[in-house]
């Protein structure tokens, strides 16, 4: 599976419609939420992450239940999980990641432009929080 590169919400609420990290850090916009209708518990969650040149999130842990699709809308990403090689992700390009992923290089490949991308979780309905702070080694 092909790692996905992003820190999304620190410990955002899912609830939260935004919220700004620090300047080297991303932005993340909570853009819906919903129930799935067919599949009961689990809701559909799309978010928009805005890096800044040179930009990078700390490693961080995805939530146990969250199936992420990922879509560079602007820009490039470097993101490497687990113990992985970092990958070049090119606006325009999407990529599918596990639930529960560790990401260890999450960063905006550019020094000079900003990048932004889209994710979408599946998620259970019960998950407040979909991305958490992960201080370990590399597996």
């Amino acid at each position: 599976m092909r790692p996905v590169a992003f820190f999304l919400f620190g410990l955002l609420a899912l609830a939260a419609p935004a919220v700004a990290h620090d300047a080297s850090g991303p932005q993340v916009t909570l853009l819906s939420r919903a129930d799935i209708p067919n599949l009961p518990g689990k809701s559909l969650v799309s978010v928009l992450v805005a890096y800044p040149p040179g930009g990078k999130s700390p490693p961080h842990r995805h939530a146990a239940s969250g199936f992420i699709y990922a879509y560079v809308l602007s820009g490039a990403m470097r993101s490497a999980t687990g113990a992985g090689a970092a990958e070049l992700f090119r606006a325009g390009q999407s990529w599918f990641e596990p639930p529960g992923a560790r990401h260890v290089v999450s960063e905006n490949a550019s020094d000079t432009e900003p990048a932004r991308l889209l994710a979408i979780f599946v998620v259970d309905s019960s998950e407040t929080l979909l991305t958490l702070p992960d201080a370990g080694e590399r597996e």
